[in-house]
């Protein structure tokens, strides 16, 4: 029924295969689809491409997931939402990979010369973030702000450009499903405490540091998306 996919936007291959089969009745309304682990292996790819796909078809109502029971065929919707065709848009694990590449370059680059004016700009979104880990809007805006404080600090506007590209795609519905599922006040407070060192290192003109400490953060970033739905089959030994 699966059939092992080649490497090309594999995410949108899996997902295309999947609503395939559910539009011509293969997989049925209510029926469970197969746990992450076991899908990835059918299609050959990884968990995260899985978990792409999967957040693909949510967003366009063709499935349903239940955190801590397992991912569900929704009733097939009479009007798919008008959404950026998903061929057109970088996976959220592609583009927190792509920013902490380049990020941890930049504030790499920031700590070499940090202004007065610039970590005061730090420590005003640090504020905010702190002040907002129960208001995730609030949060993502100063997670996001601060993120390209740091990006104005190096003073490039070709850099600022691209930067604003890749941060701007955390608003995407995509990532903001899989947001949903796995960000709260807790991780937000992680991120808080991630950010800070982020902030010391460059504040301290330590580049090795602020390189290591954004690079650690964009890392945990992707580890919190990872976490399983709690969809996995109980194996007995």
């Amino acid at each position: 029924m699966f059939v092992t996919l080649e490497p090309r936007r594999l995410y949108r291959q899996v997902a295309d295969q999947i609503r395939v089969l559910i539009e011509a009745g293969e997989l049925v309304v209510g029926g469970r689809l197969p746990a992450e682990r076991d899908l990835a292996e059918r299609f050959g790819v990884s968990r995260p491409t899985v978990r792409e796909a999967l957040i693909v078809l949510e967003v366009e109502g063709y499935i349903q997931i239940r955190m801590g029971s397992g991912v569900y065929i929704a009733q097939k919707p009479a009007t798919v939402p008008v959404i950026r065709s998903a061929d057109e848009v970088e996976g959220p694990f592609e583009i927190l990979q792509a920013r902490c590449i380049v990020e941890s370059a930049i504030a790499e680059e920031a700590a070499r010369h940090p202004s007065p004016e610039g970590i005061a700009r730090l420590d005003e979104m640090l504020a905010r973030m702190q002040a907002s880990v129960d208001q995730p809007e609030r949060a993502i805006a100063a997670d996001l702000a601060f993120h390209a404080a740091i990006v104005d600090m190096v003073g490039n506007a070709a850099l600022r450009h691209f930067i604003s590209l890749l941060i701007d795609k955390r608003t995407s519905p995509y990532f903001e499903k899989l947001a949903s599922y796995f960000e709260g006040p807790h991780t937000w407070q992680r991120a808080v405490e991630e950010h800070k060192a982020i902030r010391d290192a460059i504040a301290a003109g330590d580049p090795s540091a602020a390189r290591e400490a954004m690079r650690r953060h964009l890392t945990l970033a992707q580890k919190r998306f990872s976490e399983s739905f709690g969809e996995e089959p109980v194996r007995e030994d």
